[in-house]
């Protein structure tokens, strides 16, 4: 019987990790790893995505939704640098992801062999907290042993690189002798709570505050329970951050929502409002939405030193893990008896939910895209995931859904790169297959990356217990968020050269894979057409014909923006009469009677 090779130790080390899927694409760079896996029978899973770039935004999309580290794997050369785009996603969303790349022999090293790259260079900025390369057999149980316990501890991509002759040397563990590292699995972690002084002082600023406003971000997602109650004990309203979205029910009266240029009104309002902000595992970068400086004493807490105190001039810097931390507060704060400033805020965030509805329900040429969300919003499974691409159904999805029950859901937060809807729902899935899956995506992020990967989920989708997998495309033939960007930002008009995409009937598309693909033309058949949708055994692309001319005005826009657009389209914008006609009547709703007023 042949002894295992490097490669054979690999697969056997991530079994041991509890590794059941590593979403990769093959090349002759690791035809050793991949021979292995012939002799491991497929464990753990090899999950073929169509291009490395999806391979790694699976892993993240995998890892965001479960907890775990995520796997993804490519060849020497390009697909390392394939590779790269959603590793950067990763980075920046600080998702835990272990790449494994190969590389050529080490005899061709300095050659200039056949698609020789400098991995280590390459890979030295993404994967900063940790890459390596194995060059002999014994040192790869501890590269790869570090490698996923550093993506654990600092929730980052790491990176180990396996040149192609190593992953075919017998396998030898490192012995008990000098210069051999040796290492072991597994990783027990400490639960963080500040010392007893530091939650006091805590505790003084939130009780000397009248009016607390809470920001609560990805970090806290595990402390529900007690953000509610510190909410109810102080009197305080919450705002979420497009990562932390899922963080708490938006059917809480005092959740205001997301936050910052894709917010609302409500969040807007109650940061401008506050005198006190109390931050949990954010790192929102955009200071212009939080108190003045000087408006509002402050505190935050995050398990991460390296990141706090850098977004707002914090009183007090508190790091610690959120669930325990806030527990541990709790005794300390004490209850404030005038709920005038969180009732003030509750009534806003019903008046806005009102207005969203009634937003969604404007007319327009054909569907606005808001009544795409909102018809879902009523039916969303209590135990769904939800996906969004980058650009516009970014807005719709931040202001337009409410969350509640188990609901999940992310997007590429502070990288917002298009392309990571589909395959995050594919890793989503993957890592979830029991529960409903729902992808928004703008059709140039379909016509980039989605239409591929809807073959990724033609060729695995029987292996889910649930089979609902719902790929949402806004139909507008148009790259509507960057048109709407150099309106507003630029003071031009569409560049109907760049913005303008070609037509495809992406629902024909998916039928042609076996899925079920529905065309949506009608505001009255969405509903009807989500109704489909999560009932089908099969995934479903929902192809739906929005209006371009819809513009995603934040609540707060400045008059500044306003005045650049209005210029944009006094230069000649194609959709002039529609934008403005459009962006009037959508206005408008916030200002008509509400059924409370």
């Amino acid at each position: 019987m042949a002894k295992p090779t490097v490669a054979d130790y690999l697969l056997e080390r991530l079994r041991a990790w509890d590794v059941t899927k590593v979403f990769a694409y093959p090349g002759d760079g690791i035809n050793g790893i991949l021979a292995a896996w012939g002799r491991a029978g497929n464990n753990p899973q090899f999950i073929q995505a169509r291009h490395e770039e999806m391979a790694a935004f699976e892993a993240v999309g995998y890892a965001k939704f479960t907890g775990k580290f995520g796997v993804c794997m490519a060849t020497s050369g390009p697909g390392a640098i394939h590779l790269l785009n959603g590793l950067y996603d990763a980075k920046l969303d600080h998702v835990p992801v272990v790449a494994i790349v190969g590389q050529t022999s080490r005899s061709a090293m300095g050659g200039s062999y056949q698609q020789e790259v400098d991995l280590l260079s390459l890979f030295k900025d993404v994967a900063s907290e940790y890459v390596q390369m194995v060059t002999v057999a014994e040192q790869l149980p501890g590269v790869l042993d570090r490698a996923i316990r550093v993506a654990l501890a600092e929730r980052a991509p790491t990176a180990i690189i396996i040149p192609s002759d190593v992953q075919e040397l017998e396998y030898s563990a490192p012995p008990h002798e000098f210069k051999m590292v040796p290492s072991s699995l597994g990783i027990e972690w400490p639960i963080t709570v500040p010392h007893d002084a530091a939650l006091a002082r805590a505790a003084d600023i939130l009780n000397a505050g009248s009016k607390v406003a809470i920001l609560a971000g990805q970090g806290a997602r595990g402390a529900q329970a007690e953000l509610q109650q510190v909410s109810e004990i102080l009197g305080a309203a919450v705002a979420k951050p497009l990562l932390g979205k899922d963080v708490l029910s938006d059917e809480l009266p005092y959740v205001t929502g997301s936050i910052g240029l894709l917010g609302t009104r409500p969040s807007y309002e109650m940061m401008e409002g506050c005198d006190t902000l109390l931050t949990v595992g954010s790192n929102f970068p955009y200071t212009q939405f939080l108190p003045a400086f000087g408006q509002a004493r402050a505190v935050q807490i995050d398990i991460d030193g390296k990141y706090v105190g850098m977004r707002y001039p914090y009183e007090l810097n508190l790091v610690g893990d959120a669930e325990a931390t806030l527990r541990a507060l709790i005794p300390l704060l004490n209850r404030k008896e005038d709920r005038s400033w969180r009732e003030d805020i509750e009534a806003k965030v019903a008046r806005w939910w009102e207005t969203m509805e009634m937003e969604a329900m404007v007319e327009a040429d054909p569907i606005t895209p808001m009544r795409l969300f909102h018809e879902l919003s009523t039916r969303l499974p209590a135990d769904a995931i939800v996906t969004a691409d980058s650009g516009s159904s970014a807005n719709w999805y931040a202001r337009q859904l409410k969350f509640r029950g188990q609901v999940r859901g992310s997007l590429s937060g502070n990288l917002a790169t298009m392309g990571p809807g589909v395959p995050y729902g594919i890793g989503a899935k993957f890592g979830n297959p029991d529960r409903p899956v729902i992808v928004f995506a703008g059709d140039g992020a379909m016509q980039m990356n989605g239409l591929a990967e809807l073959i990724t989920i033609k060729h695995y989708w029987q292996d889910w217990a649930d089979p609902r997998l719902i790929v949402a495309v806004l139909h507008n033939d148009d790259l509507n968020q960057v048109t709407w960007e150099m309106r507003a930002m630029e003071g031009a008009p569409k560049f109907a050269e760049s913005q303008t995409l070609p037509d495809v009937d992406y629902a024909a598309f998916a039928a042609s894979l076996g899925l079920q693909g529905i065309n949506v033309s009608k505001p009255g058949d969405v509903g009807s057409a989500w109704d489909r949708a999560l009932a089908a055994d099969r995934p479903t692309l929902l192809d739906v014909r929005v209006d371009p001319s819809i513009p995603p005005i934040p609540p707060h826009a400045t008059f500044e923006q306003a005045k650049a657009t209005a210029r944009a389209i006094l230069k000649g914008d194609e959709d002039s009469r529609n934008v403005i006609v459009e962006g009037i009547k959508t206005k408008v709703q916030e200002f008509l009677p509400h059924s409370k007023d």
